[in-house]
């Protein structure tokens, strides 16, 4: 997993919930083991092509404890797909909200298991402009089933986003997305098929505790 530092160290489930509660957004929990809350954290640097955001995973263990496990992921796209958008309304980014039962357990362009969008839309953000600057402009955003998937960059470690996002939130460890996956299907065997994602932002981390 990746460690925790610096302003991430008070990353508690309690103060996620905080930040939950203000939004109006849902916390799973029911005291019940293995019931994930999936929450990335973009940071606010708005240059591409690092792997400089995280994604959480929030839950009980099997003694009730909260525990939190966190992964270093982009949640924006690489600076080749901003450069080259695939889409002629510019480049995905997704928007912060939270996106009730969209993925469930698939596979990433039909070669592994990942979390694949399929239950519902997400909103995105389009970069147009085909520099490295991630632009997130409000008149810019769509909504729609955009194959937004939680998927790993390489075999073992990627240190530059590049070709691996076009808008996917993507793990930079192929073990940390192993890991998370296995906390997936831990929660998909009690719980069901179908999990919701939350992404925030490190302002909402400053306002909201």
């Amino acid at each position: 997993m990746a460690t925790i530092k610096g302003w991430h160290a008070s990353l508690t489930a309690e103060k996620i919930k905080k930040i939950f509660d203000n939004k109006g957004y849902v916390f799973f929990d029911g005291n019940v083991p293995w019931n994930v809350n999936i929450v990335g954290v973009r940071n606010s640097n708005p240059k591409a092509n690092r792997f400089d955001d995280m994604v959480l995973v929030i839950y009980r263990n099997g003694r009730k404890k909260w525990e939190v496990r966190s992964y270093q992921i982009t949640t924006d796209p690489g600076r080749y797909w901003l450069k080259k958008p695939m889409n002629v309304t510019g480049t995905a980014i997704v928007v912060p909200n939270q996106y009730r039962s969209i993925y469930k357990i698939g596979k990433h362009r039909g070669i592994y298991e990942a979390l694949v969008q399929t239950g519902g839309p997400i909103s995105v953000y389009r970069d147009s402009d085909m520099d490295e600057i991630l632009d997130m402009e409000p008149d810019t955003v769509t909504s729609g089933y955009y194959g937004i998937n939680f998927h790993k960059s390489g075999r073992v470690e990627s240190t530059k986003v590049e070709k691996w996002s076009a808008g996917c939130q993507v793990f930079a460890r192929a073990s940390e997305f192993s890991d998370f996956m296995k906390l997936i299907k831990k929660s998909e065997s009690l719980y069901g098929d179908t999990f919701s994602y939350t992404l925030i932002t490190e302002e909402d981390w400053s306002i909201h505790t």
